[in-house]
C-alpha cells in the first residue's frame, strides 16, 4: 500500500510543477519571482490550471514569456500587466473587482443568499393538513369493494 501511494505520488508530483529545465532561469531569485507570477495567471487552454500547473505549448510559450521579461527588468506587476494587456483579465486566476467582473464576486454570495431563503420558505411552508376521517358511507364502500375483489 505504501507502495502504491509512493508511486501515484510521484506520478501526481510531475503535474503540479510543469516548468521544464529548459524554462529555469539561472538566477533562483528570478525564478522564484517567475514561479509565484506563474501561480496568478490562468493557462487559457485548460482553463483550470494556473500557467506552472498546466503542460499545454501556450502555457509553456507564458512561462517563457513570464522569464523573458523578468530577465528584461520588468517587476512583478509590470510582467502581469503585460500579461494581461495582450490576453485580458480573462488570464488572472483571480481576477479584479470592477465593473466587468463585479457579477464573478458577486454571484456566489448571491447565490448562497438565494438558496439559503428557498431553504427557509421551503422548512416555514404550511404543513397540509391531515384527512378528513371517512364518513360512515366511504368505510361502507371500501368494505364492499374488497369483499368483490377478494
Amino acid at each position: 500500500m505504501r507502495l502504491l501511494s509512493f508511486i501515484l505520488a510521484l506520478i501526481f508530483m510531475g503535474a503540479a510543477v510543469a516548468a521544464e529545465p529548459d524554462e529555469l532561469l539561472d538566477d533562483p531569485v528570478l525564478e522564484t519571482r517567475a514561479e509565484k507570477i506563474d501561480a496568478q495567471l490562468r493557462c487559457v487552454v485548460c482553463q483550470s490550471q494556473s500557467i506552472a500547473e498546466s503542460n499545454a505549448p501556450l502555457a509553456k510559450d507564458l512561462r517563457l514569456l513570464v522569464r523573458e521579461r523578468l530577465v528584461a527588468g520588468d517587476t512583478d506587476k509590470e510582467v502581469i500587466a503585460y500579461v494581461v494587456e495582450r490576453y485580458g483579465d480573462y488570464v488572472l486566476l483571480k481576477p479584479p473587482v470592477q465593473g466587468n467582473t463585479l457579477f464573478l464576486w458577486t454571484f456566489p454570495v448571491l447565490a448562497l443568499i438565494a438558496g439559503a431563503a428557498g431553504g427557509f420558505f421551503f422548512l416555514r411552508r404550511p404543513k397540509p393538513a391531515p384527512p378528513a376521517p371517512m364518513s360512515a358511507e366511504d368505510e361502507a364502500e371500501i368494505d364492499r369493494l374488497l369483499e368483490e375483489r377478494g
